[in-house]
């Protein structure tokens, strides 16, 4: 019944309501891992009585109590589960914690249950998937590609549709290679958003779990209950995970064409080109930035002084006992013993220094978009250089973690040769929910079945428009909009756009004396319909940040209510009225954007 059933969060939460059990699907799970017939996906797979106990612990089926009730899930083997085997890739290293990592816990107790533990380039040290003592996991989609590492066995799980969503890490593009890879979707969260608690570490100060599933939707469901601030964690930090709204006109920034890197893969560099001809012709605008500077931050990963902070994990065990550290493995953290403290401070401060360049470039930008590699890359490619065909596939990952950026790795139309497309969303700390919000609507328009699963993809469910409670619904008007000289004190403090809309037709619109920059006041008619309809924007803005907020607010603006078209009443902006009596009235342009237009026109005149 349950053969080459696909395994979405809707579909399977549909088969659950129709009296299909989590036992059923645990061992439809267990045969796929057999049919796949591949024995380097899993290091560890919770057998048929540990599988078949959990799901019957979880009742009844139940989604409000458990949002991912009876979704089996692969485990990247540097990530405790409580009385499994923890390897690195290294049996050396090995030990049975007794306890599941603070994430594990989480997603336990959201209803999901543990297949098993994947596979990975030893201490998470590599971006190909081919740095095992064991034999590596075969790509999803063709053997002869490397399956993407370091959490390859957790790419290829998902990308065989083995599973529903899987965890792996990420310190230099691991959440993302083995997602382009094996065609799935790969979520790079905010740095420190889900607890590193339990984690084998590779640079603990810029690395973060990650999740992989075959659409974004399930993916940052997976996210939503995996998220959670663990005070043990000493880099964790609160963050919020809000449904992504909808998707608005976003200013994209990508490398330029002199300083895009595709290393003669013609096919690659096309299906880019199509890409962000896409997003044109939705609306983003795309803004070519010199990408230099974090071509040099990305360098910096493995050929500066971070790589020490992967030696002080396996400091003893390259002492004691090398030979059970892959030769590769102790070459790149062998590095870490020519840096000096001088030489870490010295990299710091160059560092700070194309930050700030970094900084400087993307000011006024809503987020990145760069191929999530630049090349495919081939087993055979990996056997003939086996360190510089993997520092290739970085080029685009690396620099996000140090520059602490959030990312996901998104499936795309196919290559001209077939193979698979896959673009990363790149944007700030706590941006997540927007990078969802375009990445699932990149998805939905571009890419065929995830993986190698064949799979459609289900239909794509409306985005909420609707703030958490954690948020407020607030309309803008004026120069808050997006794109206009004051979003950026929304977006600043994690505010997101949920929909376009407009005014009830109540108002009248002024062009407020005063600026730069300038602008518009709202005015309340003393009768309905009396007036105007006027185009606005809703936000949801987080509720403990909208005190600094309106403390930016100058007279004689005011919050008040509002009343949209469809009836609904949100907070608002709107003015003293003995300010619009100097003030030239623009309501029959039927909001600011076209009053700007219209000045703009007169201008170039």
């Amino acid at each position: 019944m349950l053969q080459d059933f696909p395994f979405y969060i809707t579909t399977l939460h549909t088969a659950y309501a129709s009296g299909t059990t989590p036992a059923e699907v645990m061992q439809e799970a267990l045969r796929r891992v057999d049919a796949a017939g591949d024995p380097g996906i899993f290091l560890h797979l919770a057998s048929e009585a540990e599988l078949l106990a959990m799901a019957e612990a979880l009742g009844p089926f139940d989604p409000v109590k458990y949002p991912l009730y009876g979704l089996p899930f692969a485990v990247k083997d540097n990530i405790d589960v409580g009385g499994w085997p923890t390897t690195a890739g290294c049996p050396a290293f090995a030990y049975t914690p007794e306890n599941d990592a603070f994430l594990i816990a989480r997603l336990r107790a959201a209803g999901a249950i543990p297949l098993g533990k994947t596979s990975l380039d030893q201490f998470a040290t590599g971006l190909n998937g081919t740095r095992t003592t064991g034999p590596a996991p075969l790509n999803a989609i063709n053997p002869a590609l490397v399956p993407g590492g370091s959490s390859g066995g957790s790419g290829v799980a998902v990308g065989r549709g083995l599973v529903t969503f899987s965890l792996g890490t990420d310190t230099a593009g691991s959440g993302r290679v083995p997602a382009a890879m094996n065609g799935v979707v790969g979520l790079k969260p905010t740095l420190g958003a889900l607890s590193a608690s339990g984690v084998v570490p590779a640079c603990r100060s810029c690395e973060t779990p990650s999740i992989f599933a075959l659409n974004v939707d399930d993916a940052y469901r997976a996210y939503q209950s995996a998220a959670g601030y663990d005070p043990a964690d000493g880099y964790a930090r609160p963050v919020a995970t809000p449904a992504p709204g909808a998707p608005r006109p976003l200013a994209i920034g990508v490398p330029s064409k002199a300083t895009r890197e595709f290393f003669g893969d013609t096919a690659q560099e096309e299906n880019f080109d199509a890409t962000l001809a896409h997003l044109i012709a939705a609306g983003h605008k795309i803004v070519e930035l010199d990408f230099t500077p974090f071509y040099e931050v990305a360098v910096m990963l493995y050929d500066g002084p971070w790589v020490a902070e992967r030696h002080t994990v396996i400091e003893d065990l390259m002492r004691d006992d090398p030979e059970a550290v892959l030769p590769v493995i102790r070459e790149i953290v062998g590095k870490a013993q020519k840096f000096s403290a001088t030489d870490t401070f010295r990299a710091q401060y160059r560092f700070r220094d194309l930050k700030r360049l970094i900084e400087t470039q993307i000011d006024g930008l809503d987020m990145l978009c760069v191929p999530s590699i630049p090349a495919l890359c081939t087993v055979a490619d990996i056997a003939a250089e086996p360190v510089a065909a993997n520092s290739r596939l970085g080029t685009y990952t690396n620099f996000v973690n140090l520059l602490d950026m959030s990312a996901l790795a998104v499936p795309v139309a196919p290559r001209a040769d077939g193979h698979p497309g896959n673009v990363t969303l790149v944007a700030g700390a706590g941006e997540d929910a927007l990078l969802a919000a375009l990445g699932r609507e990149l998805q939905a328009t571009l890419a065929p079945a995830p993986g190698g699963t064949g799979w459609p993809l289900p239909p794509l469910a409306p985005a909420s428009d609707v703030p958490a409670e954690d948020e407020i619904a607030l309309a803008v008007l004026g120069a808050h909009m997006a794109g206009l000289p004051l979003n950026g004190d929304l977006t600043s403090r994690g505010a997101r756009f949920l929909y376009a809309s407009e005014t009830a037709p109540d108002y009248r619109f002024f062009s407020l004396p005063g600026g730069p920059p300038h602008r518009p006041g709202l005015l309340r008619c003393t009768e309905k319909g009396q007036g105007h309809r006027i185009a606005l924007e809703v936000w949801a803005m987080p509720a403990s940040k909208m005190g600094s907020f309106l403390k930016t607010l100058p007279a004689p603006m005011t919050i008040g209510t509002l009343t949209i078209s469809d009836g609904r009443e949100v907070t608002g902006f709107l003015c003293e009225s003995a300010a619009t009596a100097s003030a030239e009235e623009i309501s029959r342009f039927g909001g600011w954007r076209a009053f700007l237009e219209t000045q703009s026109a007169k201008a170039d005149t």
